[in-house]
């Protein structure tokens, strides 16, 4: 990643991060919202569940000049999913779910280069998930 995407991402994850839980809860209603089948990989309570989600973005985000520093992180989370029941094409339903939500949120702020920055991060964060 570009240190313009780089910045880009920062910037804007600190205006979501505000509402961290407005935007985990839209983030899961899309997700359900675009394929409902997902619900069931979801146990327990889902305030919990958008404070985890929120909390894994941040630290891809403050670990982005270094992504190595997580990798080990980011692929066992990748196995616990896995044993979770996700696929690798519920990937994409996700990155869609984000987008949107990202979209939502940040409004004109979220240009062209904010989404190619955010996809770029998602594919290198998704990719590693996937390998493992």
């Amino acid at each position: 990643m570009t240190e313009d995407q780089i910045q880009m991402i920062q910037r804007t994850f600190g205006k979501v991060a505000l509402i961290r839980q407005q935007a985990a809860a839209q983030f899961y209603d899309r997700l359900f919202t675009l394929d409902p089948t997902l619900k069931p990989l979801f146990k327990g309570n889902m305030g919990e569940q958008g404070e985890k989600l929120m909390a894994t973005i941040a630290t891809a985000v403050r670990h982005l000049k270094n992504p190595e520093a997580i990798r080990d992180s980011v692929a066992k989370m990748g196995e616990r999913h896995r044993g979770y029941g996700v696929q690798d094409r519920h990937y994409d339903t996700v990155a869609a779910a984000l987008l949107w939500t990202l979209e939502q949120n940040l409004g004109p702020d979220f240009t062209p280069d904010v989404r190619k920055a955010w996809t770029d991060m998602y594919v290198l964060v998704a990719g590693i998930m996937k390998a493992a």
